[in-house]
């Protein structure tokens, strides 16, 4: 017994060390690196990057002139040709080669292929941003699960650290039982408290096993050993929290994207009406030159056009104010992103203060449950105490020991809600 009880003081002692430092939980980190590799989702966004970074790569393709190699043949029917004297002119042959190099470029597009490169870069942000929203959102929910794991392996030592001193209480009324100073109703209410406990020890342990599978399909990985209710964060201000978010949250940063985007999408919409200017060249070699017709001679031709558009039924106008509407909504879109991050970490942070103020008050109620529990034993050897007692000294104790274990799950819960909310990565 004295054993069990130096054993209580020394959890409590631990429970307290872990209050009161930074522990950097390289289990986690591992846990968080891994599941990059492994889930499916990750390898999706990252397709989606490069097929922005492609779609750049296109648009900036088009500041090269096209060249093309054209071969045609025809057969004509009936034969271009006047009676001339005696003979016959013939104006065009029957076969008809050509082959050329043919190439067109844009001299003056107005701005046209700077607006949507332009535009391609902020498309690639936004999917650079994408990427990493899914990165802070899986690594949150991977640290979610890992805590659980972690609240639900505390809590089953817990539940043997109580069956062991109800087995011990148990031996002492079975000796009681035996030499007539306690009935067999004291025995049965033991025993019938020893079950209850190894039943929650079986939901505890069906749960973890459900936890430990979904780690599993995240990451690979099935176990986890070093499991530590702390998560090493600086204690941030409303204000500091606040503008971290605004540099740093990927929804806030797709949001403002969005902005961008619009805007680009409106300029390059309002150059649809500006006038083109483009050079086309081609030389190669065919046939129909008189007045030998039939012998292919090289020709050659060089020019610049000029299209301005006059009427299109006011399209671009309408066009440009549908893009304009787009873009306001982008902008209401970003107040409402802000409003509501702002109202997000003042929630968090409201539930970090909380959980920090009732794990040091828990401190208190473990220790004096664990006196209650000492003492409630003694009295026990002493034949003095009832096993209605020792079970509710028990029953104190243990809900001391998982009230302090659900508030260190919570307060991690709401710190890396707060981290997700800001945008800091948890494995940094």
């Amino acid at each position: 017994m004295k054993k069990l009880f130096t054993t209580t003081l020394l959890i409590i002692a631990i429970f307290n060390l872990v209050n009161a430092q930074a522990i950097v939980n390289a289990e986690l980190k591992s846990l968080l690196q891994k599941s990059v590799t492994y889930f499916p989702k990750v390898k999706e966004v990252e397709q989606s990057v490069q097929l922005a970074e492609n779609k750049l790569k296109l648009t900036e393709l088009n500041k090269y002139p096209d060249v093309t190699i054209d071969a045609s043949y025809a057969y004509v029917q009936p034969k271009i040709e006047v009676p001339f004297g005696a003979n016959t002119f013939q104006f065009a042959p029957i076969h008809n080669v050509s082959g050329a190099i043919n190439g067109t470029y844009a001299l003056i597009d107005f701005g046209r292929l700077k607006a949507n490169i332009e535009k391609s870069k902020l498309e690639l942000q936004s999917a650079h941003h994408v990427a990493a929203q899914l990165e802070i959102s899986l690594f949150s929910q991977i640290s979610q699960l890992y805590f659980q794991i972690v609240y639900a392996q505390k809590a089953i030592q817990i539940q043997d650290q109580i069956l062991a001193l109800l087995v011990e209480n148990k031996k002492v009324i079975d000796a009681q039982l035996a030499n007539g100073s306690a009935i067999q109703l004291d025995a049965l209410t033991i025993q019938s408290k020893i079950d209850n406990e190894n039943n929650r020890k079986i939901d505890l342990e069906t749960n973890l096993k459900k936890l430990l599978n979904l780690l599993k399909y995240a990451t690979g990985v099935d176990n986890v050993t070093e499991g530590q209710l702390v998560l090493n964060t600086k204690n941030y201000t409303y204000d500091e929290a606040l503008q971290f978010a605004i540099e740093h949250n990927p929804s806030l940063a797709i949001a403002k994207d969005r902005i961008n985007i619009s805007k680009s999408d409106v300029a390059i919409s309002k150059l649809n009406d500006k006038p083109f200017i483009g050079a086309k060249a081609s030389m190669g070699s065919k046939n129909g030159y008189l007045p030998a017709i039939n012998d292919p001679k090289f020709n050659y031709n060089a020019g610049i056009g000029l299209s301005i558009p006059l009427f299109n039924g006011g399209k671009i106008k309408q066009l440009v104010k549908v893009q304009e509407k787009a873009l306001e909504l982008s902008e209401t879109n970003v107040a409402v992103v802000i409003h509501d991050t702002e109202k997000d970490i003042q929630a968090a942070l409201i539930d970090i203060n909380s959980s920090q103020a009732r794990i040091k008050n828990a401190n208190t109620q473990i220790e004096q449950a664990a006196l209650a529990q000492k003492l409630s034993t003694t009295k026990l050897k002493n034949g003095t105490a009832t096993p209605l007692e020792i079970t509710n000294a028990n029953t104190d104790y243990q809900k001391a020991l998982l009230n302090q274990l659900q508030y260190q799950f919570q307060l991690c819960n709401a710190q890396i809600e707060l981290l997700k909310i800001m945008g800091a990565s948890i494995a940094n």
